[in-house]
């Protein structure tokens, strides 16, 4: 796959994604994941800014998960993936990655997305992970969607809002890895590139 075989609709598709904030493409992804089916438009926009924001104001994590490469990335619609066991990994593909690098060129969005950024970016965004699933982050993330499934007389249970933390780990990336834009606009851009019937390369984390 090479980016010089972009036909005039596809350009035009990337084009139309480029037009569209950041906190859209949280919006989406929220509303594309289980349980926020007939959620408010309203209030996934309001969760995706919050998670955006909590995210980018995250202070830094120095990434310790060793990392290892694979080049079967695009026919898995994967460009980065975290594993925990036996030891954390970072598994990069590089093929996909390949393709972004590309794909950036062609577009002339390197002044969002410098060279070798990308590669940093999946890295930070899988070592942030962590901190959103375990520990004091992970709380605090609760807390600033204000999410509330249980009250008690002053007392409040915040619940999980699935899809948040995806959310909060492109904004941290975007932001330790001086990006211009998120990386959720290059992933969705590389799922039309790629092929649209196969969803968007993304991090995975098992």
């Amino acid at each position: 796959m090479t980016t010089t075989l972009l036909d005039r609709a596809t350009l035009a598709a990337i084009e139309a994604l480029e037009a569209t904030d950041d906190v859209e493409f949280g919006v989406r992804l929220l509303a594309n994941t289980p349980t926020h089916e007939s959620r408010d438009p309203a209030l996934l926009r309001q969760w995706a800014r919050t998670a955006d924001e909590f995210g980018a104001a995250l202070a830094h994590v120095t990434p310790t998960a060793r990392v290892v490469e694979s080049g079967d990335g695009l026919e898995r619609g994967l460009l980065a993936r975290y594993t925990s066991r036996p030891v954390p990994t970072v598994e990069l593909f590089t093929d996909t990655l390949a393709l972004a690098e590309e794909l950036i060129d062609r577009l002339g969005w390197r002044h969002w997305y410098p060279a070798g950024s990308v590669r940093e970016a999946a890295i930070a965004h899988e070592a942030v992970h962590e901190q959103l699933h375990h520990g004091p982050a992970k709380a605090a993330l609760k807390r600033s969607l204000g999410h509330v499934v249980l009250r008690a007389g002053r007392h409040r249970l915040y619940g999980h809002v699935a899809g948040a933390d995806e959310i909060a780990a492109h904004a941290y990336a975007r932001t330790v890895c001086g990006l211009g834009r998120s990386p959720l606009l290059l992933t969705a851009a590389l799922a039309v590139a790629a092929d649209p019937q196969q969803g968007s390369p993304h991090g995975r984390k098992k």
